[in-house]
């Protein structure tokens, strides 16, 4: 792993949460250099499933639009006026690689513009209200951010059976 992950360590909560995200953006990275250009375009999903879910690029595309996604939700609780990212897709798997770990260094940035930030919050009118309707505090978001990076990894693992078969 890389040297940032170290650098979190000794923050805490704060630390757990940012050494797991890493892990899991990690392990998706690992998966990803073995795919072809061919098989990361190739439908393979339902095609009456959701367009985020027809092929790896699409899947990639939505977890790196879903990974700013939260942080931008957090950002505007604590009252900032920031837009939302527009989902790009790129071309190659190293293209993917690189907006992954720009996606994970937006959102260290959140917690060095916010050192003092409280990640639990029991208050359910001072949680973070999310566009899709659900409510979490800040832990409970990067949590959800956290495993929301080990299914589609998980996705794209499955998908390459298929393919590969």
């Amino acid at each position: 792993m890389k040297e940032t992950i170290n650098s979190y360590r000794d923050n805490g909560a704060i630390g757990a949460i940012l050494d797991e995200y890493e892990k899991s953006i990690e392990e998706l990275k690992a998966l990803l250099p073995n795919i072809t250009a061919q098989e990361l375009k190739k439908v393979i999903g339902d095609p009456n499933a959701h367009e985020d879910f027809l092929s790896i690029q699409n899947i990639l595309r939505h977890t790196v639009f879903a990974g700013y996604h939260y942080v931008i939700e957090i950002r505007k609780h604590l009252g900032e006026a920031i837009p939302f990212m527009e989902r790009k897709t790129f071309q190659s798997i190293d293209e993917y690689i690189q907006a992954l770990d720009d996606m994970f260094q937006f959102n260290v940035q959140l917690f060095n513009d916010y050192p003092d930030i409280s990640i639990e919050e029991n208050e359910t009118n001072k949680k973070v209200l999310c566009q899709w309707g659900q409510t979490y505090d800040i832990e409970q978001l990067y949590e959800h951010a956290i495993v929301h990076i080990l299914r589609h990894r998980r996705q794209i693992e499955r998908y390459l059976l298929k393919i590969r078969a």
